[in-house]
């Protein structure tokens, strides 16, 4: 099972109505706020929609 660490580092001020519902999905509420979320196809492809706004981190 694989774990990834998702922190916003970007600001959402310019992202689309569809990225921050993205990253509201996804659990992340403001700047470098950090999750940790299974790495399932589902949240691969919510962090590929996103990925310009966030970074991530394999969690061992």
């Amino acid at each position: 099972m694989e774990i990834w660490k998702i922190t916003q580092v970007k600001s959402k001020n310019s992202a689309t109505k569809r990225q921050i519902d993205t990253l509201a999905a996804l659990g992340i509420r403001k700047m470098n706020h950090s999750v940790e979320k299974e790495a399932t196809p589902v949240i691969r492809g919510m962090v590929e929609k996103v990925r310009h706004l966030v970074s991530v981190e394999e969690v061992k």
